[in-house]
């Protein structure tokens, strides 16, 4: 399982499917009766292909052939999928048009590009995305058309393409461009496929898999051509954002309800469901929900819950072991944790247009990297992420509540680049973690809980494909399906056996739909369970925010809170939105102790705002209208929200 969490994704390899225009959507295309239909992505076939080169080398121009072969065989397998099925997922089809679109380019096919770029443009749900869609790619598609000096074409039709648009919808989504013309270089993208792909080729003696191939095509576009033009690019989207340079409205001001300590409330326990919390934060350390069972420190389990030393909360190590620390490990990088915060606020600045010390300090970091240096910088980021993640979701729970206890439960993420081989005996440990889990909860009055992470099927194969394990494609995808699901199918029995507990999940940060992809817990459909989506300080869905089962939007932009240590930063993504709504599940608890889990949830789908985006529409959190709602309740009688 992963983090829902962008800052420290550092998924620089994607951002070449972003700036071919690839990106995701909520509703497929229209059913065709004479075609099997795909409703959900591990029903679509597998495909394999032979690399007889390193990954790196395969972008040396005397190599050019190998790639363009790789290319010929990936297009024709994605135009007999197209032709063949009927996929119910756009965001999937998108992907499909995307990868077409790069081997387009690859092949100075440039008018097929931009018919493939409207087709997925068609697609769009998201109107800033849609509308900041391939823009880089269009223009330099255009320049090659036209003929002539294509620099200084691909320049101009940038600028006029950018002067069509609205600012106010598509600023986040041109800012986070800029960041990008500022990060990726030859030795970063070579460093990312190196070390993410080339373990996976020597292991498996060439053979890859459609996805690897596909994302080892897209970065061709992102070599080629972005790279070279990044400059130009940056100045472009530079003098563009600064012409338009009008701040957007904060609609979250006014939405929030702080308790005060003189009010008449309850304590309310909640869990923080993450990768642990340092609870020597002064801020932090007075709302612990506390085991007075419990003598700290002298090992020894004192109340035989089966936990040792559990005085504010559990844990399991990575391996779903128990143990007693509830901060992330950090290891030998403990020396270097000032330095790992101000790399993840910097990556965060940037892509957020945000001219900070730890932005221009990441920038000239960032350019002198060597491409042998690329993972360790990578995983040392992703490592503080984990590391600092469960702080960052605790505080934005605690804001405002002098009422609540946050209860800790510690999972361990992986933070490497290639992830550990998923086995039958690891996802049973990791499946009687979760139930051990929940029964804590229960046993100890928790009445919400976060859990700002999640997973997926596809990512079991992907890193059994990463060991070489499960056999034949066919096979990989059966066992991939078995592990997958044990650890499923022991969420569902956790949360549905636990009626009264509020579950609060992040849908993840992937622009995907979670109901095809299959992700697990933010696909899932319970009673006690709410999947929380992101918007920006205005309101507007963020171009990362995944779709598909959405039950409510929180603010997933640039959101404040602890870290490790004491200190305050801004992160991005759902994992950040997520707690906004345990935030306020504990204080409407702290004012009526007495709501059931129905009532609770009423409360807060019914007090938040409806927004049109134009075909549909979504549910804002509004936390003050949320307690108006059951403070009216209260003086007509007491009567709750409708349990549905």
């Amino acid at each position: 399982m992963t983090r829902h969490f962008s800052v420290a994704r550092l998924a620089f390899v994607m951002v070449a499917i972003f700036l071919g225009g690839a990106v995701r959507a909520e509703t497929g295309p229209a059913a065709t009766a004479d075609k099997p239909v795909i409703t959900r992505k591990d029903d679509l076939p597998r495909h394999s292909y032979q690399l007889d080169l390193d990954v790196v080398d395969l972008y040396l121009p005397e190599n050019r052939g190998a790639l363009l072969a790789l290319a010929d065989q990936v297009e024709a397998d994605i135009l007999a999928d197209l032709a063949a099925y009927d996929i119910q997922d756009a965001s999937t089809v998108q992907d499909l048009y995307g990868v077409l679109g790069h081997i387009a380019i690859l092949e100075q096919r440039w008018q097929d590009y931009l018919v493939l770029l409207d087709k997925q443009r068609e697609l769009e749900s998201k109107a800033a995305n849609r509308l900041t869609m391939g823009l880089y790619g269009e223009a330099l598609a255009r320049a090659w058309l036209l003929g002539g000096d294509v620099a200084a074409a691909t320049g101009r039709n940038l600028q006029q393409a950018l002067q069509a648009l609205d600012y106010e919808v598509v600023q986040d989504n041109v800012k986070s461009a800029k960041g990008s013309t500022e990060i990726l270089s030859r030795a970063l993208v070579l460093g990312n496929m190196e070390s993410s792909f080339q373990p996976i080729v020597d292991r498996t003696g060439g053979e890859i898999s459609y996805d690897i191939a596909a994302t080892l095509l897209s970065a061709s576009f992102t070599l080629d051509h972005f790279v070279p033009d990044a400059p130009q690019l940056n100045g472009i989207y530079t003098a563009y954002i600064g012409a338009n340079a009008v701040a957007k409205a904060d609609i979250w001001e006014q939405r929030q309800y702080d308790l005060a300590p003189t009010q008449a409330a309850t304590p309310v326990v909640v869990a923080i469901w993450d990768s642990g919390l340092d609870t020597s934060i002064e801020e932090l350390a007075a709302r612990l929900w506390r085991n007075e069972g419990e003598i700290p420190g002298n090992n020894i389990d004192d109340d035989h819950n089966g936990f040792v030393d559990d005085v504010y909360g559990i844990a399991y190590d990575l391996h779903a072991n128990k143990e007693t620390s509830l901060l992330y490990p950090v290891g030998d990088l403990a020396r270097d944790i000032d330095l790992l915060q101000r790399q993840a606020k910097g990556l965060g600045d940037l892509q957020s247009n945000v001219d900070s010390e730890e932005a221009a300090e990441l920038r000239r970091q960032l350019a002198g990297l060597e491409q042998d240096q690329v993972k360790g910088f990578i995983e040392s980021i992703s490592l503080y992420g984990n590391y600092s993640h469960g702080t960052h979701v605790a505080g934005i729970a605690a804001q405002g509540n002098p009422f609540i206890r946050l209860l800790v439960a510690r999972i361990t993420f992986n933070h490497t680049m290639i992830p550990e081989e998923p086995t039958i005996e690891q996802a049973r440990a990791e499946a009687q973690s979760l139930r051990e889990t929940v029964a804590y909860f229960k046993a100890n009055g928790v009445r919400a809980v976060n859990m700002s992470w999640g997973g997926s099927l596809r990512d079991i194969e992907d890193a059994l494909e990463a060991h070489n394990a499960g056999g034949s494609p066919e096979a990989r995808k059966q066992l991939a399906r078995e592990i997958y699901a044990i650890g499923d199918g022991a969420l569902r029995e956790a949360i549905s056996g636990a009626p009264d507990i509020l579950f609060i999940t992040s849908a993840g940060n992937s622009d995907n739909d979670v109901k095809f992809d299959e992700f697990y817990p933010s696909s899932y459909e319970y009673p006690n369970l709410i999947t929380v989506g992101a918007v920006d300080q205005a309101g507007e869905e963020t171009s990362f925010t995944s779709l598909g089962k959405v039950d409510v939007y929180g603010n997933g932009f640039e959101v404040e809170s602890y870290v490790p240590g004491g200190k305050r930063i801004r992160y991005n993504g759902t994992s950040m939105s997520s707690p906004q709504v345990l935030n306020l599940a504990a204080k409407l608890l702290a004012l009526d102790p007495s709501l059931d889990t129905a009532q609770l949830r009423r409360l807060i789908l019914d007090g938040a705002t409806g927004k049109d985006l134009g075909g549909r529409s979504i549910l804002l959190l509004d936390p003050a209208a949320s307690i108006a709602l059951l403070q009216a309740q209260q003086e007509a009688g007491g009567a709750h929200a409708p349990a549905n």
